[in-house]
């Protein structure tokens, strides 16, 4: 930490905020919460903590920090969400995983309004809000807003009777008429604008609508809406996340056991996945997955169209690690620090032969073997060498055969759900492509035979006929009608033509 950063973080105030993290050229490379800002950004200069490499790797590159204050929790959590949007900082994205990420759903315009969480959002019609980076912290900011905006969280087919959410004061009570749509979605959009950050605007609002509920001697409304209010205002006072945003970015252990297990030189930043797929030989692909600081990179996703189609999975493999070997490809991609593949000692062996061939002895290379989820490990190999003291506190075992020795670690230690995760990912991205091209061929018409019809002429006729037979069975003036006389002529003197071909 240099002396200027040293001497700012001594002013950190002691309130709730987000912080940035900036790097030696001024961007900002990570934007987080604190329910006190001065105790969580100084933890991460604090030499004494036992930090993962992740978030090691980020600390290396921190040269200035900024915060912002805010009044609550609930504040600095939904402005972490809107500034990590707005810069979109790299390490936001690099040290978490999507799973850990969590939108919350507000179907609005239904006739039943409900909010959620959720981890994916669909084009449903549904308002999303997010991406929050603690699942924790959003559903306990909404389990304190629905006291202030109560709110629907689904709906019980057959319900005619108001739930008991509505008589502890949670639910509007839509099924007995005690809210009504019209006054619910306005408590809606009063949710929806302190999620966004305008808390002080709904103060005022509501405080308008109280006064003047009182001068109108409405007083029951009045006395809700003051209820109301000072819960709002309160809202500084809850913990929300508290020491929960004390813990370490990553709480993954995985990439230090992976170190300490295969006595590997230094933490691998960069680990690449292969897996094969093809069926019977045909349309054969292989993906490449990267997880970087071991989390999901998936802009630096590739895949691969084998050259020959082959129904050897050995063959396959040797073909794909010789070609992402290659000069060319380590330049464009920069070299792995440790390559992990979807297989047994077979597969394993045929890309290690393909790394030796093009020279790049120094990549180390595993195997996860699917049936027992064995680490595969090639005997003799200078740059992974099994450290027997970390498989026995890992409560593992290793059987060897010639050439190689097979891991046995329990499935629930951090570096097996590591493998298992880059090894899942990469047979996800290789299945896809491959279903991809299956699809592509599968759906392959005769009409991309025929010169002149291009692809929106083909998916007219497919939509305004049916089908290829559709088309082989319309009227010449049906077909001149449709795209005229030219592309008519076209059609019946090579769809015939066509047909006889594939047969």
């Amino acid at each position: 930490m240099n002396k200027a950063l040293e001497t700012k973080l001594q002013t950190l105030p002691k309130e709730p905020g987000v912080y940035f993290h900036k790097d030696a050229s001024g961007e900002i490379i990570y934007v987080g919460k604190a329910a006190v800002l001065r105790n969580r950004v100084r933890q991460y200069f604090q030499a004494s903590r036992n930090r993962d490499p992740k978030t090691e790797a980020l600390v290396a590159e921190i040269t200035d920090t900024d915060w912002m204050v805010v009044e609550s929790e609930l504040e600095a959590l939904f402005l972490e969400a809107e500034m990590i949007r707005r810069y979109m900082p790299r390490y936001n994205i690099l040290l978490r995983d999507d799973k850990a990420m969590s939108y919350i759903r507000i179907d609005y315009d239904s006739d039943y309004p409900t909010v959620t969480t959720t981890r994916r959002p669909l084009d449903d019609g549904a308002r999303y809000f997010g991406p929050y980076f603690s699942t924790y912290g959003i559903r306990q900011a909404l389990k304190l807003l629905r006291r202030i905006f109560p709110f629907a969280t689904r709906r019980i087919p057959g319900q005619k009777r108001a739930t008991l959410h509505y008589h502890l004061g949670l639910d509007p009570g839509l099924e007995e008429g005690k809210t009504s749509l019209e006054d619910y979605r306005k408590n809606l959009r009063k949710l929806i604008a302190v999620i966004e950050g305008k808390r002080p605007s709904i103060l005022k609002e509501i405080e308008r609508d109280m006064q003047r509920a009182a001068k109108a001697h409405e007083f029951e409304a009045a006395a809700k809406l003051r209820n109301q209010l000072v819960a709002l205002q309160n809202l500084g006072k809850q913990v929300i996340f508290s020491d929960k945003e004390f813990l370490d970015i990553s709480k993954d252990h995985a990439l230090t056991e992976l170190v300490d297990l295969l006595s590997l030189d230094g933490f691998p930043r960069r680990i690449e996945g292969y897996d094969i797929s093809h069926m019977q030989g045909t349309n054969v692909v292989a993906s490449m997955v990267v997880f970087t600081n071991g989390v999901s990179d998936k802009g630096e996703y590739r895949k691969f169209k084998t050259r020959k189609e082959h129904n050897n999975d050995f063959f396959n493999m040797h073909e794909t690690i010789a070609r992402r070997l290659s000069e060319k490809h380590i330049q464009e991609w920069g070299k792995p620090n440790l390559i992990v593949i979807d297989g047994g000692k077979g597969q394993l062996d045929a890309a290690i032969r393909a790394r030796n061939e093009v020279g790049q002895t120094a990549i180390p290379f595993i195997g996860l073997a699917k049936r027992e989820e064995q680490i595969v490990i090639q005997k003799d190999m200078s740059n992974v060498s099994l450290h027997i003291p970390t498989m026995h506190t890992l409560g593992g075992f290793a059987t060897e055969s010639d050439d190689f020795i097979l891991v046995n670690i329990p499935h629930s230690t951090n570096v097996i759900k590591l493998l298992q995760r880059i090894r899942d990912e990469s047979h996800r991205f290789a299945v896809t492509y491959h279903s991809v091209l299956k699809v592509k061929q599968q759906t392959s018409s005769l009409l991309d035979e025929i010169p002149t019809i291009g692809p929106a002429t083909r998916k007219k006729l497919i939509r305004q006929f049916g089908s290829v037979r559709g088309v082989m069975q319309a009227s010449d003036r049906e077909l001149e009608a449709a795209i005229g006389k030219k592309k008519m002529l076209a059609i019946k003197q090579h769809l015939p033509v066509a047909q006889k071909n594939r047969e």
